[in-house]
């Protein structure tokens, strides 16, 4: 369940492996924080966490069920923050989705992570390499990890941006293939994408602009950058949803024509083949008084009729391009 539980001072990591009730005791002295990683805990294992550091039963509750949207939610004097991870399958063309619950109260940062999308061993070693960043205590890491998985939506814009232009592609090829059912997914992938990254503006806004507990003055320019990252996330998955739209309507249409067209060279075969079955049903009656069924020249004056009809119609459907 933990990943790893680290006391920092100043800025600096403290040496050796501590227990959470180390952690928890050493949370209070000036300077000093704590951050607890862990990975999809149980109800009962949580419970310890949450009695240690005093977690609202509520955030709790959601740290254990996970499958929450983007939001931040103020307890007291702590804050509970809960983010969508998401990477980008391209073999399938599916977005695998995470979660990520952040809790900052007075000299601690617990973290509940669920999924494998953005795994944060290497945010925390980026961080503390930054022990400028560190010293600004828990929300420091609030910050680290926002920015972690703002930045790996960017992956997984560029997965669908190259997915979609391959349908667009599709649809317009020569081809009689129809990707009907590829849009339909990358637009089912697209939306699920937006269900993670709208919500979560307003949590940055509020971190960027309002005054929250554990989160300073001088902090609030970190967040807007993260906000400013993510602006451009959400309005190009709004784009993808509008060209996917789009795309679906043009290859309905394309669709609609090929069969148009399809319509009509039938039609036209039909009308050619309409002439030897007309000329042939005539002289299927058995008719006796038929004066030329005793000339010579009677069967290859009928053969030439047929086919000189039959090219005279075929000329004129592909000239009017039904052929």
């Amino acid at each position: 369940m933990i990943v790893d539980c680290a006391i920092y001072e100043k800025g600096r990591r403290r040496p050796g492996s501590h227990s959470i009730a180390e952690a928890a005791g050493a949370c209070h002295g000036p300077g000093v924080f704590v951050w607890l990683g862990l990975f999809e805990p149980g109800a009962d294992e949580f419970a310890e966490v949450g009695a240690a550091f005093g977690l609202h039963e509520l955030a709790v509750e959601d740290a254990v069920k996970a499958h929450q949207r983007a939001k931040l939610e103020v307890y007291g004097e702590s804050l509970f923050v809960v983010l969508k991870s998401a990477r980008y399958v391209d073999d399938i063309e599916v977005v695998e989705f995470g979660e990520i619950q952040i809790f900052v109260g007075e000299g601690f940062a617990v973290v509940v992570r669920h999924g494998e999308a953005s795994a944060l061993t290497d945010t925390r070693s980026r961080m503390e390499s930054r022990p400028d960043l560190l010293e600004h205590g828990p929300a420091a890491v609030l910050y680290g990890i926002m920015d972690k998985v703002v930045d790996d939506y960017l992956p997984v814009i560029h997965g669908l941006d190259h997915d979609i232009r391959e349908v667009e592609y599709q649809v317009f090829a020569e081809s009689s293939s129809n990707p009907v059912e590829r849009i339909y997914k990358l637009k089912r992938e697209v939306i699920e994408m937006m269900q993670a990254t709208e919500p979560l503006g307003d949590p940055l806004e509020r971190l960027s602009a309002r005054p929250l507990p554990w989160v300073p003055d001088d902090t609030r320019h970190y967040f807007r950058d993260v906000h400013d990252h993510l602006q451009r996330v959400t309005e190009r998955v709004d784009a993808f949803s509008q060209l996917l739209s789009s795309v679906l309507e043009a290859n309905l249409t394309r669709v609609s024509v090929r069969q148009n067209e399809d319509m009509r060279k039938i039609s036209a075969w039909v009308a050619i083949a309409a002439v030897p079955t007309m000329i042939a049903g005539v002289y299927g009656m058995n008719f006796e008084h038929m004066p030329e069924l005793d000339e010579p020249w009677a069967y290859p004056a009928v053969l030439v009729l047929i086919f000189g009809s039959c090219a005279l119609l075929y000329r004129a459907f592909r000239r009017s391009g039904w052929l």
